[in-house]
């Protein structure tokens, strides 16, 4: 079937929620993909932060197929070798307590929203229900968390709204401050490198002001690693890097390395809330699923998260050269790039050149696979300069 057969078969039978760019991917491997007419491209995109090792790994395919031959999937109701021992690994690593399996990086902050509410409703009874989250934030498409997301733009068409959510000035702690002492909270919810809203890192005082006061008023942290987490920061979860510790920890996207896994990770201040029957999933911890995720988990170690953050200062120090690059932010290898040029005559002008990308807002949006062999990884940073200078 020709390209231009899928593109119209996608028009007519799939919701036209996504504008897509103008390529049909086809196969690949690692970095390089390539589409139905053989083309090839390099990835900086992975899967909008999925792809942690890139497509068709060999070791992470493999232990995706063990599992597939031995058990596909089975209700919750039973205990799987993969689910508990993914949550064993994913315990040891941060210190947290508890793990909740589910699906997406939606689900994983509905979880720890519902989390939140049940935890102080249990102490302090009805009413004390608010979550504070920031400007500019995004933390998914359900009614909940979209009512979480703190954009105005996206508050529109689906409403009415699920109430209980205010909005702070990201790096205001006096903007968290006061919203904590207008209204009854339970929490405070935030990226600390807001990824769709432009790819923005908190400053460090902010947070570490933000978890004191929260931690002095009994309100619960949680912090949103769906795209920060996983290595994608130079560390195993953002948070680290911050010198805090969240009580719940939300994640997805790359710890499924490329299947859909999501997982609220639960302190002990909180190990304890969601009891028998308040919370469930039927596919969340999938044995297939968790089985990836385990070797992804057992192969983001000291030695790639030095490499990816000696990756990402060589992304951004080469990109910050450009003549018509403004400014770089980010962490780790989570990068914005805001240009001078129109973007999406930019995405076009990389696509047409053999370079995935992506955007935030106005910004040119970098993921690449954690592991991009550097020799890979300069031959796309130059292809981008030239397209970002001609």
């Amino acid at each position: 079937m020709m390209m231009r057969n899928y593109k119209e078969l996608d028009k007519e039978y799939i919701v036209n929620v996504y504008n897509r760019l103008d390529v049909v991917l086809d196969h690949g491997k690692g970095a390089v993909l390539y589409d139905t007419d053989g083309k090839e491209y390099i990835d900086l995109s992975a899967g909008i932060a999925v792809n942690v090792f890139g497509v068709s790994d060999d070791a992470w395919q493999a232990a995706v197929i063990a599992q597939l031959q031995k058990l596909s999937h089975i209700s919750n109701v039973f205990y799987t070798e993969p689910q508990v021992l993914l949550a064993e690994k994913l315990c040891q690593r941060t210190g947290m307590k508890k793990v909740f399996f589910s699906n997406s990086g939606a689900e994983s902050n509905e979880c720890a929203i519902k989390a939140a509410r049940k935890y102080s409703h249990d102490k302090y009874g009805d009413g004390r229900h608010t979550i504070i989250t920031l400007k500019n934030s995004f933390h998914g498409r359900t009614m909940a968390t979209l009512s979480a997301t703190g954009q105005d733009s996206l508050h529109q068409d689906f409403g009415p709204f699920v109430d209980g959510f205010v909005y702070a000035d990201a790096d205001d702690f006096n903007s968290v401050k006061a919203l904590a002492e207008k209204n009854d909270v339970c929490a405070v919810m935030m990226e600390l490198v807001q990824g769709e809203g432009g790819v923005r890192a908190l400053d460090r005082d902010f947070v570490q002001a933000t978890a004191a006061y929260a931690k002095a008023h009994d309100i619960l942290l949680i912090i949103d690693e769906v795209q920060t987490g996983n290595g994608r920061t130079g560390a195993l979860y953002a948070y680290m890097n911050y010198g805090i510790q969240p009580d719940i920890v939300s994640t997805a996207k790359a710890l499924g390395g490329g299947l859909p896994l999501g997982a609220t990770l639960f302190a002990a201040s909180c190990a304890a809330t969601l009891d028998s029957h308040s919370h469930g999933s039927t596919f969340g911890g999938n044995p297939i699923c968790a089985a990836g995720a385990c070797n992804i988990i057992d192969r983001i170690d000291d030695a790639l998260l030095q490499d990816v953050k000696a990756k990402g200062a060589y992304i951004k120090e080469e990109l910050a050269r450009c003549k018509h690059v403004q400014f770089v932010s980010g962490m780790g290898m989570m990068i914005g790039v805001k240009t001078d040029k129109e973007l999406t005559q930019l995405v076009s002008n990389c696509i047409d050149e053999g370079l995935l990308v992506l955007t935030a807002n106005d910004l040119l949006r970098l993921l690449p696979p954690l592991n991009i062999p550097m020799d890979v990884l300069k031959r796309a940073v130059e292809k981008l300069k030239k397209i970002i200078d001609a």
